[in-house]
């Protein structure tokens, strides 16, 4: 089992920055990618942002490209999402995920953290 936990979250005006954080626990040592998912009111969980956890590669959902920045911290088992300029659309419950394999989907979930833009 892996454990999650986010923070972070909170109210911003648009253009501003906030900075998610997801710490990890349990058994992580197989994880593979770790990512940010979100989900508006009345709208599908979606992907925002992945980081493969050994090499570091990184990709982006192309709404968010050039203002959202995913990152890791190796040894406090933590991920990141720092958001700048953003905007109302990004308002949504965020959540941290895990990938355990290459070729297994995101299995384990924190329990969000919900960030607000308002214009």
């Amino acid at each position: 089992q892996v454990q999650l936990v986010e923070s972070g979250g909170g109210l911003v005006q648009a253009g501003g920055s906030l900075r998610l954080s997801c710490a990890a626990s349990g058994r992580t040592s197989s994880r593979y990618a770790m990512g940010w998912f979100r989900q508006a009111p009345g709208k599908e969980r979606d992907f925002v942002a992945g980081i493969i956890w050994s090499g570091g590669n990184t990709y982006y959902a192309d709404s968010v490209k050039g203002r959202f920045t995913i990152s890791r911290d190796i040894a406090n088992n933590t991920v990141y999402l720092q958001m700048n300029s953003l905007k109302p659309e990004d308002t949504a419950v965020y959540y941290c995920a895990v990938r355990l394999g290459v070729f297994s989907a995101y299995a384990y979930w924190g329990q969000g953290t919900q960030v607000t833009v308002s214009s």
